[in-house]
């Protein structure tokens, strides 16, 4: 059953919203009253799908004042005036400051669902237009391409656009052969860090008693056969991404090292005192649901989950 689309309706009078309210239900749409503007503004985002309909004069924030706000949250957020006969001159400017449409009271039902699914087609048309535009960058840019056109494969690219260009370390989840190194190279490709090294690194491939030296790094005496420094994959992927595979294979005494890297910002070759900072992005990639392994009810720190999928 496909979801109604939200209608917000904004008046002070009691009786012309409830009336008005049922006749926006019995046309499908699911209706918000509000007896005042500025509440309402809680519940618009850049992508609510919906449309207002609202009062022009009303106590507290007026129908122009609310118009400019919601148009500050989104510029293209349809917005439906209601106006006396003595408000058309102001409803008239407010069209011509981005209002969608005015009606004068008083009002046929099928006028205002008219108007109120000629704005919703629109707000429709608005949000599309934007998706395929994300959808259109996210393919010319340049590194991995994440094809496909299923709602599942739309959200993740969304979901990538929405983080890739954020400092938030990430982690992703998802079976062995799902793409999760290919949604990390996008994160990266899609970032200001895109210049700077993408560094991957499998957790399980790395034999335990070189994980340490291959993450951070050694100086010359560190160990039997360190014969000279070695710069570790955090340092190497300095100002770029380190893409950690498979981190539920990594060792619990390095784990212990890794959450003080991610935390400090910093890493201390094996040998050294001296520490080196870092600035770089860190994604984690596993097949294992590390929350029901650890028993964390939330996301693991100090990772971000950005998505759940299976290609």
């Amino acid at each position: 059953m496909p979801q109604k689309l939200p209608v917000i309706f904004i008046d002070d009078e009691k009786h012309i919203r409830i009336a008005n309210a049922q006749t926006l239900e019995l046309a499908g749409y699911q209706v918000h009253t509000m007896d005042g503007a500025e509440s309402a503004l809680h519940l618009l985002s850049h992508d609510w799908p919906g449309v207002v309909v609202s009062d022009i004069k009303m106590p507290g924030m007026d129908g122009m004042e609310f118009l400019q706000q919601a148009r500050a949250i989104d510029h293209d957020l349809p917005v439906i005036l209601i106006t006396g006969h003595g408000d058309i001159a102001m409803a008239v400017k407010a069209i011509r400051e981005g209002a969608y449409d005015f009606l004068e009271k008083p009002f046929a039902a099928e006028q205002l669902v008219e108007t109120v699914k000629r704005a919703l087609d629109k707000r429709a048309l608005t949000l599309e237009n934007r998706c395929l535009r994300l959808e259109l960058e996210a393919q010319s840019a340049p590194g991995p391409r994440i094809i496909g056109r299923t709602p599942a494969m739309q959200g993740l690219r969304t979901t990538i656009s929405q983080v890739a260009d954020t400092d938030a370390d990430v982690l992703i989840f998802g079976e062995t052969g799902t793409g999760k190194e290919l949604v990390a190279r996008s994160l990266h490709e899609h970032s200001r860090r895109q210049a700077h090294n993408f560094v991957a690194v499998n957790c399980g491939a790395v034999p335990e008693n070189l994980i340490e030296s291959e993450l951070f790094g050694h100086e010359p005496g560190a160990f039997t056969g360190a014969t000279g420094r070695r710069v570790g994959r955090f340092e190497h992927a300095n100002q770029g991404t380190l893409f950690l595979d498979d981190i539920e294979s990594m060792p619990m005494p390095v784990q212990i090292h890794l959450l003080r890297v991610l935390q400090e910002r910093a890493v201390e070759r094996l040998g050294s005192n001296d520490l080196v900072p870092l600035n770089l992005r860190v994604v984690a990639a596993t097949k294992v649901d590390l929350r029901e392994a650890g028993g964390y009810s939330t996301p693991v720190p100090p990772f971000s989950v950005i998505g759940w999928f299976t290609l």
